[in-house]
């Protein structure tokens, strides 16, 4: 927890003194007490109620306590409810994911991870699927059926290509709606003057002011590629959209770094895994960057990010909350008095 007007703190000192001045006042009514007829009736009278007569000065010095502090306005990171949180899952679906030097291949290694991430994500954060080759394809809308983000993982079909920016630029355009994002757009141009009538005119994509990378906590992608890109949006370029909108890219490097690895068929792809540009996505997002070379490596990596990656959390100020229940506080300590002693005083 942390303060925006810390030197209002300096107020609770003022309470100090408090405590003492009670002490005194009760040792003052005790002498006067003295004066009764029979101070062993007194006393007995008392002794069935000694705790409650202690109760509501300390309820009172409790609130008060409270909105001191509600007056140096404390900030904390807490859990917004009914707040919505996504998570991208970027999958590449190139043909080189069919190479066994993860075993049984990669993308069968990278399928059982992804299922086990889901495992270990918190019920209540959203997922979306995003499957990317030479094309990129929404293949789940973020959604809390984690059903049917398995079958999705299963019905993965490869093509030939890695368009790694495409599915960054894709996975911004799920979790922004109101940016009007368009990748279409990006990867043909814009559409000239003359288009047909049915066609609706679309509205320019939105301008925003760029924030600090990492600092959207509401969201973040997780990206997995074997290769580099051969084609589609840059790389740099589709990170430097998510690094303005805050959002983090949690990068996982899959497979070899070195270069052509012979498939069952005897061909060989040249796929050199581009690290220095995956790490370099990380860095400007906020994110991490992870080599997986083995099935239990990868495992371990999504294993993980689902138990770590949190989401829905916001520097929300306390002080409203604080001042509520400082003034319910408040309002026991009376309500007790007036119903013990018939009086809002110390009895």
């Amino acid at each position: 927890m942390s303060f925006l007007w810390p030197q209002y703190l300096w107020l609770l000192l003022a309470l100090v003194p408090l405590p003492a001045a009670y002490a005194w006042l009760l040792r003052r009514r005790s002498k006067a007490a003295l004066h009764y007829s029979s101070l062993a009736d007194v006393r007995a009278a008392a002794a069935g109620r000694s705790w409650r007569r202690h109760l509501p000065p300390v309820l009172l010095l409790l609130a008060c306590s409270g909105l001191l502090l509600a007056a140096a306005r404390p900030v904390a990171r807490v859990a917004l409810l009914g707040a919505r949180s996504s998570i991208m899952l970027a999958m590449d679906v190139s043909l080189s994911m069919r190479v066994s030097d993860v075993e049984p291949t990669r993308l069968a290694a990278a399928q059982e991870a992804a299922k086990l991430f889901l495992r270990e994500l918190p019920r209540h954060i959203e997922v979306g699927l995003v499957t990317f080759a030479g094309s990129s394809h929404v293949a789940q809308r973020a959604t809390l059926d984690r059903e049917a983000l398995v079958a999705s993982i299963d019905a993965f079909q490869m093509q030939m290509g890695t368009a790694v920016g495409d599915a960054i630029v894709l996975c911004l355009a799920e979790l922004f709606p109101e940016h009007g994002i368009d990748l279409g757009d990006m990867t043909l141009g814009s559409r000239q003057p003359g288009r047909s009538l049915n066609e609706k005119a679309k509205p320019p994509p939105r301008q925003i002011t760029p924030v600090a990378p990492g600092s959207y906590d509401s969201a973040a992608i997780i990206l997995l590629s074997d290769g580099r890109r051969t084609t589609g949006v840059d790389t740099l370029a589709a990170a430097k959209m998510a690094a303005d909108r805050g959002v983090r890219i949690y990068v996982v490097g899959l497979g070899t770094v070195d270069g052509a690895v012979a498939l069952p068929e005897g061909m060989a792809i040249y796929m050199k895994l581009d690290e220095p540009t995956l790490r370099e996505v990380a860095r400007m997002t906020g994110g991490e960057y992870h080599h997986a070379g083995t099935a239990q490596t990868l495992r371990s990596v999504y294993e993980n990010l689902g138990s770590r990656v949190q989401v829905m959390t916001r520097e929300t100020e306390l002080t409203g909350l604080l001042t509520l229940i400082s003034a319910l506080v408040a309002l026991t300590a009376a309500t007790l008095s007036l119903l013990w002693f018939g009086r809002i005083t110390a009895p």
